[in-house]
């Protein structure tokens, strides 16, 4: 049985949350992991909790403890909608960190977004790198579910007993986030997750975001009437997260 409640966030590890969950309790995953890129303290780059000073190899076996959770927790045909970027100064971890997913889990890769952001910051003083105004969402599937993993794409037409689905691009535009504050300044913005739980999600939908920080993940499934779970290890980020959701949690209209 199932010792969690849904649409509540708890402030602990995502590890000890998952341990709660039976076998194949969630429907979907939404999350922005930290991106082991800090090589200062948090506090000093404007966080309240950041976990972000391992090695490579600790932070891929971290990933890879996280990703066999989700395997275990994560519905039939379900899929891991992963955001992911990288750093100046750690370029190589990402796709180190992706290839081992595929290499060591039972996830595969079905797709990859672009994410263009509105704004990229803080602008780079680097005379040969890149501004990165876009990122990547990673969407992961069981590696023999990728021709059955569930997706909204509606059928357009039939024949010879052959389906024809719409078209929906890989690229979506949306904001970097909701509002600035002090305590995370890198989260997603709700129209982003609401535009990807669009595609990957149905109502009562179970969402787990093991990241949640301040809470955007939940916002979106509030509006768009999803069922929640989160994991956050910040309290303050906890406590910003539930004020924030209270005006949702009150009334029924879309926003």
């Amino acid at each position: 049985m199932n010792n969690l409640e849904l649409n509540t966030m708890y402030c602990e590890s995502n590890l000890e949350t998952m341990s709660k969950m039976t076998n194949e309790f969630i429907d979907c995953v939404l999350t922005s992991p930290p991106y082991n890129i800090f090589n200062t303290k948090a506090k000093d780059r404007g966080y309240d909790y950041y976990e972000d000073n391992k090695t490579d190899l600790e932070y891929i076996d971290w990933t890879i403890e996280i990703f066999n959770e989700f395997n275990r927790v994560l519905k039939k045909d379900g899929v891991v909608i992963y955001n992911m970027g990288y750093g100046t100064e750690n370029p190589n971890l990402m796709s180190l960190t992706i290839a081992n997913i595929i290499q060591k889990t039972n996830f595969s890769l079905a797709d990859i977004i672009v994410w263009k952001k509105s704004t990229a910051m803080p602008n780079s003083p680097s005379k040969n790198r890149l501004t990165r105004i876009c990122e990547f969402v990673y969407i992961f599937c069981r590696k023999d579910e990728l021709y059955s993993f569930n997706a909204n794409k509606k059928i357009i037409s039939e024949s010879n007993n052959a389906k024809f689905y719409e078209s929906i691009n890989n690229y979506i535009d949306a904001p970097n986030n909701d509002e600035s504050n002090d305590l995370n300044k890198a989260t997603f913005s709700t129209k982003f997750a609401r535009k990807l739980l669009n595609i990957y999600a149905k109502e009562n939908y179970i969402i787990y975001d093991p990241f949640m920080g301040t809470g955007t993940t939940a916002k979106a499934c509030v509006i768009d009437k999803f069922n929640f779970i989160g994991s956050e290890l910040s309290k303050a980020q906890v406590e910003y997260a539930n004020k924030r959701l209270q005006p949702y949690l009150n009334q029924q209209t879309l926003f």
